[in-house]
């Protein structure tokens, strides 16, 4: 049982003046209806009397009764805590005393003050439903202000996509199911909470930067960010984060072949930086470039020709390049535990154990890595380097569309077991300049004319890049 009782005092006006003895119950239940006080008449002491009380004048908020109960439950290895002029006495039940009904409102008042001291925020009254008309108004309304190309310039996805993600999000996550709070309001919509969250990851803007539009604080908006993030990765992971599979695999190779005339193509692999303007001062040094004003974040992909992102490697500190962040990548660690699909193929009649992925100048010579030739002379090299350079240009695109729309990127997992034997074949020289070979002679066996140009023409042409 839970106490607050006043402090006994001997004047001869408290002795006389009545007082009221009140039960609160149910302390814990503080998700269903506001409590309600009952009066408990008890034994007259030397000190105090008490009388009945009308059951009808008293009610207590629940906000304000999880007010004091969080106020007591902040010391649970103290048996008294004083609270204003009242102590307050730690029990086994459930119950609240007050000496009389006046210290009722004293108390609780001066609980839910002090659980409120440290902020340094004024409370600030938000019209939530007229945030809530002006979004439906604007965008979601049978005839709204905006139409479905403003909608989809701001929230970076058609509304149809929009409305889907909402719905699955509310049905599987509590926060953005609609209901009271402690002051009976009703709470955000999950609209208004995911509207928020697509803004941030949008924008890149601060939390209460909506705050005029959805009349939502820069608190409930960060959480609504997290909330959302964790329930889009909980619902999508299993298609939108997994690992290609056999059937991906050979999807890959007839799109690539059909699109860039590059049989056994994977996509293309290369890394690019994020600024990272509001590092920690602790962790700025382990992000900092010489070539760059601001810490920096690296992060590996892999895109394939529709830009979608089979592989995503990012947040590894250090001064790195391509080469660091790739020793360190977990894209291959299936081949290395034996987990990766048998997908072999062939090019101009030979037979590849695995796909392979464009790359630029930086990369290793590995059997996986097709990079172009470096200065080519041959009529058939030329043309190979002009494909090669215009296939990889797949993962860059990719880097541009994440950088223009979205902010947010998720790793994926690193499996610890290795293979050594796996990883030499990966890293073997021999193959890479027998596959280079076989594209080259492959893409000579084709019709494609206007690659082939003289070396006047390219003369000319660079001759006018530099007039230009």
């Amino acid at each position: 049982m839970t106490t607050v009782e006043q402090p006994s005092v001997t004047t001869k006006s408290h002795r006389e003046q009545p007082t009221t003895m009140v039960i609160i119950t149910d302390l814990q239940q503080r998700n269903q209806q506001p409590i309600h006080a009952q009066a408990s008449p008890l034994r007259e002491t030397p000190s105090h009397r008490y009388t009945d009380l009308d059951l009808d004048l008293v009610r207590v908020s629940k906000e304000m009764v999880v007010a004091l109960d969080r106020k007591i439950r902040c010391y649970p290895e103290r048996r008294k805590i004083t609270v204003g002029n009242y102590r307050v006495k730690s029990s086994s039940d459930n119950k609240l005393f007050f000496s009389d009904d006046s210290s009722l409102r004293m108390v609780l008042d001066h609980a839910e003050e002090d659980d409120t001291a440290t902020s340094s925020r004024n409370y600030i009254e938000r019209d939530r439903e007229e945030g809530q008309r002006t979004l439906m108004a604007d965008y979601f309304n049978a005839n709204p202000k905006y139409s479905e190309t403003t909608f989809r310039t701001r929230f970076r996805m058609s509304k149809r996509l929009f409305l889907k993600i909402v719905q699955d999000v509310e049905a599987t996550n509590e926060y953005f199911q609609e209901g009271l709070d402690g002051r009976k309001k009703k709470s955000f919509t999950a609209l208004q909470k995911v509207t928020s969250a697509i803004k941030q990851l949008a924008t890149g803007n601060a939390p209460d930067e909506y705050d005029e539009y959805l009349c939502m604080s820069a608190r409930v908006s960060r959480e609504s960010l997290e909330y959302f993030c964790d329930s889009i990765i909980y619902l999508y992971r299993t298609e939108f984060l997994r690992r290609a599979t056999s059937h991906d695999i050979a999807l890959l190779y007839q799109a690539h072949e059909e699109k860039h005339h590059l049989p056994g193509m994977l996509g293309s692999i290369d890394c690019t930086h994020f600024v990272w303007r509001s590092c920690p001062t602790s962790l700025r040094g382990q992000y900092m470039r010489g070539d760059h004003q601001y810490p920096t974040v690296m992060c590996e992909a892999v895109a394939s020709q529709d830009t979608w992102w089979w592989h995503a490697y990012c947040g590894t500190p250090g001064s790195n390049n391509d080469i660091n962040v790739l020793n360190q990548s977990p894209l291959f660690l299936p081949e290395q535990n034996g987990t990766a699909p048998k997908c072999p193929m062939y090019v101009h009649g030979r037979l590849y154990k695995r796909g392979y992925y464009l790359t630029d100048g930086i990369y290793p010579t590995w059997s996986v890595f097709v990079k172009a030739t470096p200065y080519p002379t041959d009529p058939k090299d030329k043309r190979f380097k002009k494909v090669q350079e215009s296939a990889r240009k797949d993962v860059e695109r990719g880097f541009g569309i994440l950088k223009s729309k979205w902010v947010y990127i998720r790793d994926p997992p690193v499996q610890p077991v290795e293979d050594d034997d796996a990883l030499e074949e990966l890293h073997d020289s021999e193959i890479h300049h027998r596959l280079r070979y076989d594209l080259t002679e492959h893409l000579a066996t084709l019709d494609l004319d206007y690659l082939d140009t003289t070396e006047d023409e390219d003369e000319d042409e660079d001759e006018d890049e530099d007039e230009d």
